[in-house]
């Protein structure tokens, strides 16, 4: 009986001494982690290495409005305070600077005080072979301490001024020749003065070069209307059965010249939201080109429906042709001011290259986007897709519309009467 009360105590004393060193461990366990977590909590975050406490007073407020990056390094080139558009450039990785020549102005200017500014072509981040990023980087002392470096994206001012460059290269060329085919023109006209058939023959080609002048002019005069107008601003309902029947009527002439039959079709009654008059030129580009570039005795046809989409009812006008079709090595490029697939042909037919960029203006204009399938030997389709009226009057800003590529055209439309 004694041994029996013995072996108990035995027991109970095992257990209370596991239970001792269970709470033990489960205090040592608890005091590691509220010192863990007390150390992740003052790790610094992906936008503010280290602490604000070290930027002088003011200076984190200034930075956090600039549009330009913003990336602020101490004495030992670890980085400070930087922008989330500084990561997004790629400019700080790991939190040190990732450029090395901005690197080495910060480390010139925090030696000397003085402030440099220099301009760099940086890849894109990704290592993509895309376009590389222009950018602007200045580097100003910052306190005694600290350096500031400023970074401004120029690579969309660049492409602009490019583009602009461009054109007025282009207007002065396009201009250049229909101009001085007028001035040997009237040459020809007064030495042929008594012979009265060169003169008709010539005053022939001195109406033709000056009907191109005329059109070249007006396009110019459509795209700068197009690029500065805000086609929301006296925006109305328009009817897409209007548009169709403006667009056939403009290139019913040349059509019927070449015998080529002109055909609408789709859902009626269907409305888009905008300027009409910008609305039927963009259209009426579509149609007049399908017509100029198609061989006679062949289908010009012209079809609308309403599609959904995420954003609200889209409504699709695509205009099909028969013609020669697009190399699929110009079909990223047609749109394109002054740009032409084949430009014999363009002369020609009086083409001036502006016709598909007013419509594509147009269309990103009003919140759509303009497509183009294309098969070598069987024609094209151009298709606008423009939102819906009603789902577009409330909006002041286009909508973001993702490319989509037509594979297919809409069903053949039905002939008009």
């Amino acid at each position: 009986m004694t041994t029996h009360n013995l072996d108990g105590m035995d027991v109970n004393a095992a257990v209370a001494a596991l239970a001792a060193i269970a709470g033990v461990c489960t205090g040592v366990i608890a005091m590691l982690a509220f010192r863990w977590s007390e150390r992740d909590q003052a790790r610094p975050t992906r936008t503010s290495l280290h602490t604000d406490a070290v930027l002088p007073p003011g200076v984190d407020t200034v930075l956090s409005v600039l549009r330009s990056s913003a990336v602020v390094l101490d004495e030992s080139d670890s980085v400070v305070k930087a922008s989330s558009a500084a990561y997004a450039l790629g400019l700080v990785r790991g939190g040190k600077l990732a450029v090395e020549p901005m690197l080495n102005m910060a480390r010139d200017t925090r030696r000397d005080g003085e402030i440099r500014q220099v301009e760099l072509d940086l890849p894109r981040r990704g290592g993509g072979r895309g376009e590389a990023l222009a950018v602007s980087a200045r580097v100003a002392p910052l306190g005694s301490r600290l350096v500031l470096l400023l970074v401004e994206d120029l690579t969309e001012a660049r492409r602009i001024e490019a583009v602009r460059r461009d054109f007025v290269a282009n207007v002065s060329h396009e201009l250049k020749t229909p101009v001085g085919a007028l001035s040997l023109l009237s040459e020809a006209v007064m030495d042929a003065s008594d012979d009265p058939e060169a003169v008709v023959r010539f005053a022939g080609r001195m109406q033709i070069e000056a009907t191109r002048l005329t059109n070249l002019v007006q396009e110019l005069i459509d795209l700068s209307r197009v690029q500065n107008d805000d086609p929301l601003e006296d925006s109305e309902p328009v009817s897409v059965d209007e548009l169709v029947a403006e667009a056939i009527d403009r290139s019913r002439h040349p059509a019927s010249t070449k015998q080529i039959t002109m055909a609408s079709g789709g859902s009626a009654d269907l409305f888009v939201w905008g300027s009409r008059g910008q609305l039927a030129a963009a259209l009426g580009n579509l149609v007049e080109n399908a017509v100029n570039y198609s061989p006679a005795r062949t289908r010009v046809g012209i079809a609308a429906r309403r599609v959904a989409a995420p954003g609200g009812d889209l409504i699709e006008i695509a205009v099909t042709d028969q013609g020669l079709g697009i190399p699929e090595k110009d079909r990223e490029r047609i749109f394109e001011r002054f740009y032409r697939v084949d430009p014999a042909r363009s002369r020609a037919t009086g083409g001036t290259g502006l016709g598909l960029a007013i419509v594509k203006h147009v269309a990103a204009s009003h919140g759509g986007e303009v497509t183009v399938w294309s098969t070598e030997g069987q024609g094209s389709t151009f298709t606008l897709r423009l939102p819906e009226a009603g789902s577009a009057r409330d909006r002041r800003t286009p909508a973001s519309l993702t490319p989509d590529l037509m594979t297919e055209p809409l069903p053949a439309p039905e002939v008009l009467p």
